[in-house]
């Protein structure tokens, strides 16, 4: 049985980034780049004025004030002007080319404007408030590299280089089936005996928050049969997510219909709780994630395992999210051999260090639990208690 970082390292090691697609800019926003962006020109594509005010010679203001005629003027969008004689200005706009014979720019504030004349009240010095050609990012450099996560201001400078469309790892597309007699559709009618598929709807939400887009098939039944069909089904996406039947029941036959269905099981336990009997494996590079039924124990496996390979599967270079250290508020105990998931919620001190405090009832039933939690405290398989002010170590949730 593996340990928790064991199983997810075999996760890992089997999935790889989908393929290359070509989004435009307005929808790339969160997808990763699929290979490098060298800037096909200099950014800024010419020199021009960071500021409203005066272009002139830094040289003629040695000695201010000093009174200079205004010979021309430039508005952002132009295209040419007058070159800057010495001893003489040229007023001009933010984003508008610097003139021949300029190496400085005056903002308005620091100027006194007359009739036809500006005065300069203060020393000016060489290259003040201009946007040189290139300084930004010159053409023919690696201004973005592949595994680059695209967001707002990266999309900024691959539409300032001209860019329309970007090629980005594509999304994972991930099938999640729910399997039990007992599950009935939120908004079918709660017989007594059933229960409403919650895992589907929670599950697709994660999905989506993992960077894949989910596709929901519904539950099968404790059927070998059905469940065989709705497998086969899920397995033509790239990744399968069900929940339940993978325990010991007489009932869960999920793991021997993945079987008879050719994957090759990774492993069908992992050393943790709650979330043990989870299933992985793969068939034909797609991987195949059979979580607990239980709700809590769904969501957690989710993050620990599923969620890594889904930002592997869409580029990210770093897929496991990292944890933040926080200290305990109140102690709490454990039995020793597994990896325990203990929900709490986190609070910052004065100081800018996190406390974490028992959400509630950690019964893996609680599902109100999970909701107040903002993270899940790793407690080491090894250790069976732990003091209040003790570091641990919270995989943050939904960030």
């Amino acid at each position: 049985m593996p340990t928790l970082e064991e199983a997810r390292r075999i996760v890992l090691d089997d999935v790889a980034p989908l393929g290359v697609e070509r989004v435009y800019l307005s929808r790339a926003d969160g997808r990763v780049l699929a290979e490098p962006f060298v800037a096909p020109r200099d950014l800024p594509h010419w020199d021009n004025s960071a500021m409203d005010g005066y272009a002139l010679r830094s040289e003629d203001c040695a000695a201010p004030p000093v009174t200079l005629p205004v010979r021309g003027y430039l508005p952002a969008g132009a295209t040419g002007g007058p070159p800057v004689a010495p001893g003489t200005a040229v007023k001009i706009m933010t984003g508008a080319p610097v003139p021949e014979g300029c190496d400085a720019v005056v903002p308005f504030e620091e100027t006194v404007e007359g009739e036809g004349v500006v005065t300069i009240l203060h020393p000016v010095k060489s290259r003040a408030h201009i946007r040189f050609r290139g300084e930004d990012i010159a053409a023919g450099t690696e201004a973005l590299a592949a595994g680059t996560v695209l967001r707002p201001p990266e999309i900024g400078l691959l539409a300032a280089s001209g860019k329309v469309l970007v090629g980005v790892h594509r999304r994972p597309r991930v099938a999640i089936l729910s399997t039990g007699d007992e599950l009935v559709e939120p908004g079918d009618p709660l017989l007594p005996g059933t229960l409403v598929n919650s895992n589907s709807p929670a599950l697709a939400a994660a999905v989506a928050r993992a960077g894949g887009e989910p596709a929901l098939l519904g539950i099968a039944r404790d059927d070998r049969d059905e469940l065989g069909r709705k497998i086969a089904e899920g397995m033509r996406a790239d990744a399968l997510v069900t929940t339940a039947g993978v325990s010991a029941g007489d009932r869960d036959f999920v793991r021997d219909v993945l079987e008879r269905l050719g994957v090759a099981l990774r492993f069908h336990r992992v050393g943790i709780k709650p979330g043990g009997p989870t299933v992985f494996g793969v068939k034909g590079g797609r991987p195949v994630f059979s979580l607990p039924g239980n709700p809590v124990s769904a969501m957690i496996t989710f993050e620990m395992f599923v969620r890594p390979a889904l930002r592997r599967m869409a580029g990210h270079a770093d897929p496991v999210a990292p944890t933040v250290p926080a200290v305990l508020k109140e102690a709490t105990r454990k039995k020793p051999g597994k990896v325990h998931f203990y929900r709490v919620r986190l609070e910052r001190y004065t100081d800018g260090s996190l406390v974490a405090t028992n959400a509630g009832d950690q019964n893996t039933g609680i599902l109100a639990t999970l909701v107040r939690a903002d993270g899940i405290a790793i407690l080491p398989a090894e250790r069976t208690g732990f003091s209040a002010g003790e570091r641990v170590e919270v995989h943050l949730l939904y960030p």
